[in-house]
C-alpha cells in the first residue's frame, strides 16, 4: 500500500523529467552572422547554431570548407538569404541532400504575408515585403538582397525561422513561441527609438561603399545619394567615379560610410579635396555579440554609424 502510494506520487515527476528529456536540441546552420542573430532570437536555448561565413569574410565570394559541408550534413535546419546573396550555396542546397532542410529567407511571389503559424498569433503589423528579381551581385539593378537590414523584413524572417523550427520533431514549442513574442516586442520598440534618433540625420547625403544599405535607408527615411562601387568584387570604372565625385561636390552634408569587409583604400583618392565626413557600418554584424538580443544591437549599431556622420566633422 505504501509503495503503491509512493509510486503514484513519483509518477508525475517522472513524466515531467521524461518529457523534458525528450525535447530535441536542434542543430541549425546559418549562412551569415545576421541570419544567425535572427535564429538566436527565436531558437530554444538548447539549439546548436553554426554560422558558415566567418568574421571578415564576404558572402559575395566565400568558398565553403569541407568541414562546413559536414556541418550542413548534420543540420536539422539550414537558413540562408537565398541565391541572390550566398551564391556559394546555391547549387549545393538545391540538391536532394539538403533541399528539404534548407530554407531561403528571401520571400517568393507565392508566399503569403505574415503567415499565421500554428500555436502563435501574429501582431497586426503590416511591413512591406520585398520581392525577388535580383540577378547576381551588381546591386545597381534589381532588388537589394540585403533584406535583413530592414527591421520589418527581419521580423518576417524571424517568423519564418519560427515556422520552420516549429516543424522539427520534439522541439520546445513553448520556448519558440515565447522567444518570438519577446523578439517582436523588443524589435518594434527598438525601431521606434532608432527612428526618433535618426531624425537629425535626414539632411545628410549618405554615400556607401557598395549598394547594401538601401533597405535600412528607405525604412528610416534616410538619403543614399551615391554608391562607390556597384559590385564589391571589382573597382568602379572611370565614368562611375566621376559621377560619384560630382555628387559628392554637390552635396552640402556628404558622409561616406565604408565597410570593414572591404579594405581597399582607393575611395580616399575619390574624396580627396572634397568636404566629406566618414563613418563605418557593417552589414554583416561582425562585432555584434551573438545572442538573443544581437539583432537589436545590430540595428542600433547601424544607427550609431549614421549619427557619427554628424559628430565626426569634415575631413579626409
Amino acid at each position: 500500500m505504501i509503495l503503491s502510494r509512493l509510486a503514484r506520487r513519483l509518477a508525475p515527476a517522472t513524466l515531467v523529467l521524461f518529457a523534458g528529456a525528450t525535447q530535441a536540441a536542434p542543430e541549425v546552420v546559418a549562412s551569415i552572422k545576421p541570419v544567425e542573430l535572427l535564429v538566436r532570437a527565436v531558437a530554444p536555448d538548447n539549439a546548436t547554431i553554426t554560422t558558415l561565413v566567418p568574421p571578415g569574410a564576404s558572402p559575395h565570394n566565400y568558398q565553403l570548407k569541407p568541414s562546413q559541408r559536414q556541418d550542413l550534413e548534420g543540420a536539422d535546419a539550414i537558413f540562408w538569404i537565398g541565391p541572390d546573396m550566398e551564391t556559394f550555396l546555391t547549387r549545393l542546397l538545391s540538391g536532394r541532400d539538403f533541399s528539404e532542410r534548407s530554407h531561403a529567407l528571401t520571400p517568393t511571389d507565392d508566399q503569403g504575408h505574415h503567415e499565421e503559424h500554428d500555436g502563435h498569433d501574429e501582431p497586426d503589423t503590416e511591413p512591406t515585403r520585398a520581392a525577388t528579381g535580383h540577378d547576381g551581385h551588381d546591386h545597381g539593378e534589381g532588388e537589394d538582397p540585403h533584406l535583413w537590414l530592414d527591421p520589418m523584413l527581419a521580423l518576417d524572417m524571424a517568423r519564418e525561422i519560427h515556422r520552420q523550427l516549429s516543424g522539427l520533431p520534439d522541439v520546445d514549442q513553448t520556448a519558440l513561441d515565447n522567444n518570438l513574442d519577446h523578439f517582436e516586442q523588443r524589435l518594434l520598440s527598438t525601431e521606434v527609438e532608432i527612428r526618433t534618433r535618426l531624425e537629425a540625420a535626414r539632411s545628410i547625403s549618405l554615400f556607401t561603399y557598395h549598394d547594401a544599405f538601401s533597405r535600412f535607408a528607405e525604412h528610416y527615411g534616410l538619403q543614399i545619394a551615391g554608391v562607390l562601387t556597384l559590385s564589391p568584387e571589382r573597382s568602379p570604372g572611370a565614368r562611375h567615379v566621376a559621377e560619384v565625385q560630382r555628387k559628392l561636390r554637390q552635396s552640402e552634408n556628404a558622409c561616406l560610410l565604408t565597410e570593414p569587409q572591404f579594405e581597399r583604400q582607393w575611395w580616399r583618392s575619390i574624396t580627396e579635396g572634397i568636404p566629406v565626413t566618414f563613418s563605418t557600418w557593417d552589414p554583416l554584424a561582425t562585432d555584434i555579440v551573438a545572442n538573443a538580443d544581437g539583432y537589436l544591437a545590430f540595428q542600433s549599431g547601424l544607427a550609431d554609424a549614421v549619427l557619427r556622420c554628424l559628430a565626426n566633422g569634415t575631413g579626409n
